[in-house]
């Protein structure tokens, strides 16, 4: 049996999905997730054997044998296919059985390589380079059987496999498909966040927002400014993100197909970078003296941009992505107005007593900043709110708001021209009883007043989840399968996804194959998972 990867499709790197249904003697299941968005299945079948199935590339296919993130997805997924069967030999205590009547049942294979729709022929090195916003994620997959006729039954092991005969052409529906975790407030093992990396390949997810610093703690360990973490993280020696540790993470998304997008947020959200660089914070006053508490990012000092371009300049050199997230939310100006040189300087340049144009000031730089050194910044809606020029290429993330406030929003900044993100109805480290997954599924990202040109420029959405109660003890229960739902709303058809009950089977088997995976999904409601019972 060989599952052929065909078309005319070079793959620069990383988002291709197989799915295999894969029939054994126990339950039938009717779907897989995210739904495809177009999937064809016969009742045609063909026996399967672990020590005959391979993947392969069609010949059609610019990409061939040596494109290192295909070639590792191969093997990775061949051992979910088949748990039972170790390094490509049987364990010694299988046995060989005759098949007889089995009953359908669905194993989902979900393979992120992206794959780029192009004439022309792609070499090594775009086989081995990141995951960027051009990267096309089209795909069709087209199974090729070659059965073995010899006796009269199916020859198999210990449970029999077969493969029904499916073809699938498939697409996102929205470029960007992102997952946030927050490691400030709470530092997140690396193990941890290669777990969510795995479980985010399962859902389709292609973008990792690493909110790697904030208020709390400082976690990454800057070359260019050690003292960052050493005074900023929770502790100088285990709650830190090396450098080591940083491009482990990298790498291991890029074989998943998943960009990671670094957040370093100012001028707000910053006293942890103000305890490892003096001078850096806005001193604030109470009447006339210093109180000794410190505010936002100073915005007057020539010294600031001068620490952030160094900054940003490392951070793009550890970072691939084209993106840099450069925050610009809830900057709270009431030490800034307590400062007599920050309003000195409000009045020298004009500013008045507008505190917000102070801040357009500051983030007007910052993304100067990130323009010299060929990155395009993300920002969150308060800049746009306050009115700060920026260039037309920046992204504006909606987070605020329920769906009348940020279909208001999402009209607005697409009116402006810019692209937009939308995250506002995908913070699920809020948390309620019951089903709230439902909620997430039947957001309408588009339906908001404006033209089709203007929904082009929503790229995509965000599931956020913020660390204020959220550790490695609950990160993954709390996240799958909630977080699945807003996948398959980002990547599905709107149209054959829009009925929430005909999808709780299938989120439900889902989060099920989660368990299987070793992802410790939490349950959608009463019931069991069918492997619970195996071997009993």
């Amino acid at each position: 049996m060989s599952v052929v990867t065909s078309g005319r499709y070079t793959f620069p790197s990383y988002n291709l999905v197989f799915f295999i249904f894969l029939q054994l003697g126990l339950h039938s299941v009717e779907g897989v997730w995210p739904l495809p968005q177009s999937i064809t299945s016969s009742p045609e079948r063909y026996p399967l054997n672990p020590q005959a199935f391979y993947f392969t590339y069609g010949s059609q296919s610019a990409a061939q044998e040596g494109c290192s993130v295909l070639d590792e997805a191969f093997k990775r997924y061949f051992s979910l296919i088949f748990p039972d069967y170790s390094s490509g030999r049987f364990y010694s205590e299988v046995k060989f059985l005759k098949c007889k009547n089995e009953v359908r049942f669905k194993v989902l294979l979900n393979l992120n390589v992206v794959v780029v729709q192009s004439d022309l022929s792609v070499g090594r090195d775009d086989c081995d380079s990141y995951p960027d916003e051009d990267s096309s994620e089209q795909f069709a997959v087209f199974p090729n059987a070659q059965t073995n006729n010899k006796a009269s039954g199916v020859i198999t092991f210990q449970i029999c496999y077969y493969v029904n005969k499916t073809e699938i052409k498939d697409f996102p529906r929205f470029q960007f498909r992102g997952i946030l975790l927050d490691t400030s407030r709470h530092y997140l093992p690396v193990q941890a966040i290669l777990k969510t990396l795995d479980a985010m390949a399962f859902s389709k997810f292609n973008v990792f927002h690493w909110h790697i610093v904030d208020d709390p703690s400082f976690p990454y360990q800057s070359r260019t400014f050690p003292d960052l973490s050493a005074k900023g993280a929770f502790h100088p020696m285990t709650h830190i993100y090396t450098q080591s540790d940083v491009g482990r993470v990298i790498s291991f998304a890029r074989m998943r197909g998943i960009r990671v997008l670094p957040e370093f947020d100012s001028p707000g959200h910053t006293q942890s970078w103000g305890k490892g660089q003096s001078d850096l914070l806005t001193p604030c006053y109470s009447g006339s003296s210093p109180s000794g508490t410190f505010g936002p990012v100073n915005p007057i000092l020539p010294s600031t941009y001068k620490f952030m371009a160094t900054l940003f300049k490392e951070v793009s050199s550890v970072f691939p992505d084209s993106y840099i997230h450069l925050g610009g939310d809830e900057v709270n100006f009431s030490c800034w107005k307590s400062n007599p040189d920050v309003r000195a300087f409000m009045l020298k340049m004009g500013f008045g007593a507008d505190f917000t144009k102070l801040e357009a000031y500051y983030m007007e730089n910052i993304v100067n900043i990130t323009v010299a050194l060929n990155r395009t910044s993300i920002v969150w809606q308060d800049v746009f709110d306050y009115h700060e020029r920026i260039p037309k290429d920046t992204v504006l993330h909606i987070w605020k708001g329920l769906p009348a406030s940020y279909a208001a929003e999402l009209s607005a900044i697409t009116k402006a021209g810019y692209r937009v993100l939308l995250a506002a109805p995908w913070y699920i480290n809020h948390i309620s009883y019951g089903q709230d997954w439902r909620n997430y599924y039947t957001v309408q990202p588009l339906n908001f007043s404006g033209t089709e040109e203007q929904k082009k420029l929503v790229i995509g959405g965000e599931v956020c989840m913020w660390g204020e109660y959220v550790d490695a003890t609950n990160l993954t229960p709390r996240l799958w399968p909630r977080a699945s739902a807003a996948a398959e709303r980002l990547w599905s058809d709107e149209k054959q996804t829009s009925d929430v009950d005909k999808a709780f089977p299938r989120l439900q088997d889902f989060r099920c194959e989660l368990l299987r995976r070793g992802i410790q999904a939490e349950p959608l409601f009463v019931g069991h998972c069918k492997h619970e019972y195996q071997g009993v």
